[in-house]
């Protein structure tokens, strides 16, 4: 039955459960035939446009893609788990170097090792490229601590300088309401002002 095929096929999208799928898909069943076809026609679209860059893997509609082109840039590159995050980072304006995206983080419990990863990739781009730094910003969790720790114990010998953007406490936050571990790595990442 198509409503159930589509109930199943969208349930396979993350973060949606059955019950989300199931208004999804009468949402489109209600919808006009124009709309159906609009999403349709964009999920198409972007299966047959979007590739991903041959030299830091984010996604692209043009390879190299306009960030790995912009000879304005840094040679650093900051290390990322997927694509969303370059997004947030060229958001703050800060960073103007280069970017790496991993696709994921070393994850043995989700059969993800390092070998799923473009982080050999990332090994043959610092010897080629020589970056004054390769900034690890992999999520601050158990998976992105242990990819962080793993991609370092490769650069290391390399002589480039490695390094992680600093942790802990947000602007505005209260510090009876941080965790140990938050506190710990604000305490350790501490500057001089």
């Amino acid at each position: 039955m198509p409503v159930a095929r589509l109930i199943d096929e969208m349930s396979k999208l993350p973060g949606i459960g059955p019950k989300t799928a199931s208004r999804l898909a009468f949402h489109l069943l209600r919808t006009s035939r124009e709309e159906a076809l609009a999403l349709a026609e964009a999920i198409i679209e972007v299966k047959d446009r979007i590739r991903l860059c041959s030299s830091c893997f984010n996604i692209t509609e043009e390879d190299p893609c306009s960030i790995c082109r912009d000879v304005t840039r840094s040679s650093a590159i900051c290390v990322v788990e997927e694509p969303l995050d370059v997004v947030a980072l060229e958001r703050t304006g800060q960073f103007r170097g280069r970017y790496h995206v991993l696709h994921g983080a070393v994850s043995p419990i989700e059969g993800v090792g390092p070998e799923k990863l473009k982080i050999q990739e990332l090994v043959q781009r610092v010897q080629r490229d020589q970056p004054e730094e390769v900034i690890l910003a992999t999520n601050l969790d158990m998976p992105g601590e242990a990819t962080a720790s793993y991609i370092h114990r490769l650069l290391a010998p390399m002589g480039v300088t490695v390094t992680r953007p600093a942790s802990g406490l947000p602007a505005g936050g209260d510090l009876e309401y941080a965790d140990e571990i938050t506190l710990g790595r604000a305490l350790l990442g501490r500057r001089t002002l």
